[in-house]
């Protein structure tokens, strides 16, 4: 598949500043992860490409992403522009063949970032969470400034030996093995209302794991929020019914 559609891309005009809508439908990441070999640890923030000819993060290049909410009926907020401008997509990294979402450029944008974590507080500052489970490790970012906006606890969701004290473990499998997610023990209590942040959705298997977790403790996930969503990997399929909630898609 990726052979094709390197061929195709070089049978087209390529001496055009910014990608034709043809590039663009070809140079889309192959939605089977397995194809890139990569350990699943890093599939999170990756993306299959063609030759990076179409990889740069202008606006002008990057086709706008529109806001998506839980219910799959998406709505435009004028913020969401300069969000997704902001974030940087940058090629062959770690290695040929991948693109990388960057937020550290949208952490740059002060207005970008600002905008990012008010249109979460916007949206759950009224839903009486009491709980923010953040996502090691970019979860860590925009989790806690969200959850002081809101009034509620942050509560860090980490990889195996991260946590000091007693922990609650939640074993999750990767396409290419299994993961495991800490929590604290006595970290929140039966019947607490919680947000899962993280920073991207991809295959959904942290997301899920963490959903889990909380659930084992009596916990009630309201909703899962993510700057960043690549939907060709179906990882909302992986929460079920569990709603989740994205300002900027790759669609």
């Amino acid at each position: 598949m990726m052979h094709a559609a390197t061929s195709l891309l070089k049978s087209s005009n390529i001496s055009q500043p910014f990608p034709s809508p043809f590039q663009r439908r070809f140079c889309r990441w192959i939605a089977d992860p397995s194809s890139a070999h990569l350990p699943p640890k890093h599939l999170q923030n990756y993306r299959i490409s063609l030759p990076p000819l179409n990889c740069t993060a202008s606006a002008d290049s990057v086709q706008h992403r529109k806001m998506a909410s839980n219910d799959g009926q998406g709505f435009r907020d004028p913020r969401i522009a300069g969000i997704s401008s902001a974030i940087r997509v940058i090629p062959d990294f770690p290695k040929p063949g991948i693109l990388f979402q960057d937020i550290t450029t949208l952490l740059l944008d002060t207005k970008a970032f600002r905008d990012t974590v008010d249109l979460f507080v916007e949206r759950y500052k009224d839903k009486n969470i009491s709980v923010v489970a953040g996502i090691e490790a970019r979860g860590f970012i925009f989790g806690p400034p969200i959850a002081l906006a809101i009034g509620a606890k942050f509560v860090p969701m980490r990889k195996p030996k991260k946590l000091p004290g007693k922990v609650i473990s939640e074993e999750y499998s990767l396409e290419y093995g299994k993961d495991v997610m800490e929590m604290h023990v006595g970290a929140v209590q039966p019947g607490e209302r919680a947000l899962v942040v993280d920073d991207l959705i991809a295959t959904g298997g942290t997301l899920a794991a963490a959903i889990r977790l909380l659930e084992r403790v009596g916990v009630h996930v309201v909703e899962c929020a993510c700057v960043i969503e690549l939907p060709e990997l179906k990882g909302r399929e992986r929460l079920g019914e569990r709603p989740l909630f994205v300002l900027v898609s790759s669609d």
